[in-house]
């Protein structure tokens, strides 16, 4: 039984829910009691696998091809398809993104196998890999129980870990850092073709990839009505930050769903996540607890958003907003400076 984290990058730079990705792969190991190691994707790769060298990592796989350079679905499942027979993993975990989404499927349908995607936990009962996954825009969750790992298992996890908080390794796991990553050699059917720039994959305009934001203001019912919306969009611009709500915001449509941060939408762990008039229920909050620092902001002292904010403020979120929006050129919360 081996764990894979498969990572993702563009252009040489890391997804930042690559290493949410890699730390759940360290967590599964410890667990089932194995071992885990990477692969990264792409061409000319070499200092992104050398980044991956000191992770603790059994294994790393630096995948590379001409072919690779810019993201296909097809190019990039038949690199897989051979790096999983190299490899012959028991678990494949991918970081939960728009361009997994794309190739995911496709991979899944090739090798005759199902992929698990959308899980927000999981546990170990008796050996057995339990995830745990929404149905019905987040109403009811269900358990989906991988058994015995005989053959290989392809799995999406919404696991949002900060970068600097990797889980310790196994105790199998290498001590010292890997001198040397494995290249592995691909061979590509003739009828492969380089994209063009056009034919590059490109996610929908119209949604938001809150994931990938490092400063997030996100609203609730405390804002009272739609025409509070504008303020925190100008406190959004001041901090450089992108806009969210929690469910009843999107629901009531003064925001699209595509903001909507929780269990039945984006999972999202920010440098900063600052919640303005949301009492924080369960289903919120398990979509932004990972947060690095949580300012909360919210007239009720026992709300429950409290019990996970690093800063709060129990005044009323308006009036007064304005005042803060003026004021919000530099923020400075436990110690750090954000500049908009």
């Amino acid at each position: 039984m081996s764990i894979l984290a498969v990572m993702e990058q563009r252009e040489g730079a890391w997804n930042r829910m690559s290493f949410e990705t890699l730390a759940a792969a360290r967590q599964f190991a410890r667990e089932l009691d194995t071992t885990a190691s990477a692969a990264v994707l792409g061409h000319s790769i070499g200092p992104l696998a050398a980044e991956l060298a000191p992770k603790h990592l059994e294994k790393v796989y630096a995948v590379e091809h001409a072919l690779l350079q810019d993201y296909t679905p097809d190019a990039y499942t038949i690199a897989l398809r051979q790096l999983l027979e190299l490899a012959q993993p028991s678990i494949v975990l991918f970081p939960q993104t728009y361009q997994v989404r794309d190739f995911l499927p496709k991979l899944a349908a090739s090798l005759g196998k199902v992929a698990v995607s959308d899980a927000i936990s999981h546990r170990v009962e008796d050996g057995q890999l339990v995830l745990v996954r929404q149905l019905f825009q987040g109403k009811v969750n269900v358990d989906s129980r991988l058994p015995a790992m005989r053959r290989t298992s392809l799995l999406c996890r919404r696991a949002h870990t900060p970068r600097t908080n990797l889980p310790p390794p196994h105790p199998r796991a290498p001590r010292t850092p890997l001198r040397r990553w494995r290249s592995l050699r691909l061979a590509f059917p003739p009828a492969t073709s380089a994209p063009g720039r056009s034919s590059l994959f490109l996610e929908s305009q119209h949604l938001v990839d809150l994931g990938a934001a490092e400063i997030i203001v996100s609203v609730g019912r405390g804002i009272k009505e739609a025409g509070n919306i504008p303020l925190i969009e100008k406190l959004t611009q001041a901090l450089g930050a992108e806009l969210a709500a929690s469910r009843p915001i999107c629901d009531a449509g003064w925001l699209p769903n595509e903001r909507q941060v929780g269990s039945s939408g984006q999972t999202v762990a920010p440098k900063m996540y600052i919640a303005i008039g949301i009492s924080g229920a369960i289903q919120h909050l398990v979509g932004m607890k990972a947060s690095r620092t949580i300012v909360a902001i919210n007239r009720d002292p026992d709300a429950p958003i409290f019990e996970v904010g690093g800063l709060r403020n129990c005044g009323r979120s308006f009036p007064g907003g304005a005042g803060t929006c003026r004021s919000s050129s530099k923020v400075q919360v436990t110690g750090r400076d954000w500049r908009a």
